[in-house]
């Protein structure tokens, strides 16, 4: 009798303790991106929103940092090392893989971003309603955003439209090479990271790049000249995700789950346009200090880099056609979007 009563105890502590032990389950999730760690992404974004993840768990989710492509790999393989697990969480530059996600270019057509952080909303909004389940169906997106307006770095200065010709520009996506190359420059794809030894090498006159890039790759020192766009409508913008590997992401326990969920979404993409869009002063003053020529464009000549510009768009339009998605619906959406959160 009192084996049984014994077992009986047993078996019932084991019940109340089994629900506990598995709360107390902790993981650890391996993030992979092309940065290196003083750039503003991992050091003002994704290591504080590690963090935050971390406290909101109780300590049960712990990210470790893997900068530089640390994992091995180059930039664009980023998208393919998330969906294959070879990293639980990659941030990239989702034009680093050319014509694979050809919703979201919609973001990076010419004069499309306005404000960043509502431009950002609009990213996520479309993300949810449309991308996540058609080109981003292999993982899971945890965080969608721009960076700020988009400024042309260059050796020579650029004060008009036809200041453009003859200059070899690099680009960071397909959609704003094609854009650099309707406006007369030769461009030149490649990642951020390959930037400084092309531009100290004279193999690229300049860059298109956020001012918040520009400490972390030194393109104030390599290069002199710095052309921006007044007005409502940046010249160009990237897309930026946050992705999961999918299989990582449903394996989590649930409450962990509800935990990432609320981390993520808007709250991370949000977050993440704002910390970019602070850290374009700083950079800025970088090139003023130095005593660099920092060139305005005045509305008037920023109306004619629009005009120059429209061909872009109607190639982009046609483009999507062939797919079978209705491209032109797409920039209605997401120009719709962008007023509503931006004002």
């Amino acid at each position: 009798m009192m084996n049984r009563m014994t077992r009986t105890m047993l078996a019932a502590l084991a019940a109340v303790a089994l629900p506990t032990a598995t709360l107390a389950q902790e993981v650890t999730l391996r993030l992979h991106q092309f940065l290196p760690p003083v750039a503003t992404v991992p050091a003002k974004i994704l290591k504080p929103w590690g963090e935050q993840l971390s406290e909101a768990s109780g300590g049960r989710i712990e990210i470790q940092h893997f900068d530089a492509m640390a994992l091995g790999g180059r930039p664009p393989e980023l998208m393919d090392q998330a969906r294959d697990g070879v990293a639980d969480l990659i941030m990239t530059i989702v034009g680093y893989t050319p014509g694979r996600f050809p919703r979201t270019e919609v973001f990076e057509l010419p004069f499309m971003m306005k404000d960043p952080v509502g431009t950002s909303r609009a990213f996520w909004q479309m993300v949810e309603s449309d991308f996540q389940g058609n080109e981003y169906a292999d993982v899971k997106v945890l965080g969608a955003w721009v960076h700020g307006p988009g400024v042309i770095h260059s050796a020579e200065p650029i004060r008009s439209l036809e200041d453009m010709a003859g200059k070899t520009l690099r680009g960071p996506t397909r959609v704003i090479t094609d854009m650099l190359s309707e406006l007369g420059a030769t461009p030149v794809g490649m990642p951020v990271p390959a930037v400084p030894e092309a531009l100290s090498k004279g193999v690229i006159n300049g860059t298109v790049i956020p001012w918040e890039v520009t400490p972390a790759i030194r393109s104030s020192e390599l290069v002199s000249n710095h052309t921006e766009f007044t007005g409502d409508e940046a010249l160009y913008t990237a897309t930026v995700v946050l992705v999961m590997n999918k299989d990582r992401y449903e394996s989590l326990p649930d409450d962990l789950r509800a935990i990432l969920d609320a981390e993520a979404g808007e709250k991370l993409s949000t977050f993440a346009a704002q910390a970019m869009l602070d850290a374009d002063a700083p950079g800025r003053a970088i090139a003023e200090n130095a005593g660099n020529n920092i060139i305005q464009l005045d509305a008037e000549e920023v109306a004619r880099w629009k005009e120059a510009a429209q061909p872009v768009i109607a190639r982009w339009v046609a483009e999507m056609d062939e797919k079978g998605i209705d491209g032109q619906a797409l920039i209605d959406k997401a120009s719709a979007l962008i007023d509503e959160y931006s004002q």
